[in-house]
């Protein structure tokens, strides 16, 4: 997977790649291949040069969709980090995990996993770190931010098996090289959908929470999207 975002951002570097809209803050960030290629990279120089991480480890993530979580996610899969999202309660299974990323509202999930490095995620407009971290985590915007912007990624057994699931997702929903996909995350949480699929697929995405359907002509138009997953 980490070999399909590297080509996307690499065959225009200074190309929107990713541009995320929140309609209830306002929000609109828009991140060319370079500018997301750098946060990736930082995250993986976090979890390998500021954890000691090593692949197979494991990285639990209770994130909703955002391009910060694009950030970590593609993170995690450059330093061959093991990525796991489901829920202990709901699984009711011991899930562990050597670090965790949560969002603010999801702390005391987080505390399940049993992860002695714990990160929130403020998901504040403009990357704007936290004013006070919650006792126990640290502010993933503070900290990642201390690290390289350059990683080159390591060769991971998982990564084929997920190009190929991503590139399957693809296919089902109609995306192609070339495409500008807007996506309601509301309606598509899962990263398969949001993130991989239009990776695997040589799109590059519009994605909207708290989309206004009222104003979704109108963001379509603006945003020159091709192809919508609402």
């Amino acid at each position: 997977m980490i070999e399909r975002f590297a080509t996307a951002a690499a065959e225009d570097p200074a190309q929107p790649l990713l541009t995320w809209y929140d309609g209830a803050t306002g929000d609109r960030t828009e991140l060319s291949g370079a500018t997301l290629d750098n946060w990736v990279s930082k995250t993986a120089n976090l979890l390998v040069d500021g954890l000691g991480l090593d692949p197979g480890d494991r990285a639990g993530v209770l994130l909703p969709p955002h391009w910060q979580t694009a950030a970590v996610l593609l993170g995690a899969w450059a330093a061959g980090v093991e990525v796991v999202t489901a829920d202990p309660k709901i699984t009711n299974e011991k899930i562990s995990a050597d670090v965790i990323f949560a969002s603010a509202d999801r702390l005391e999930e987080a505390a399940a996993w049993g992860a002695d490095e714990r990160f929130v995620l403020g998901l504040a407009p403009m990357a704007l770190p936290m004013r006070t971290a919650p006792s126990g985590f640290v502010d993933y915007v503070t900290e990642v931010r201390t690290f390289g912007d350059h990683f080159p990624p390591y060769p991971s057994r998982s990564d084929g098996a997920l190009v190929a699931r991503a590139a399957a997702r693809a296919a089902d929903l109609g995306l192609k090289a070339g495409d500008r996909v807007l996506v309601d995350a509301a309606k598509h949480p899962d990263p398969l959908d949001w993130l991989m699929a239009p990776l695997a697929g040589g799109a590059t995405l519009v994605l909207c929470g708290a989309l206004d359907p009222a104003k979704l002509d109108d963001r379509a138009s603006a945003e020159k999207v091709t192809a919508q997953l609402v």
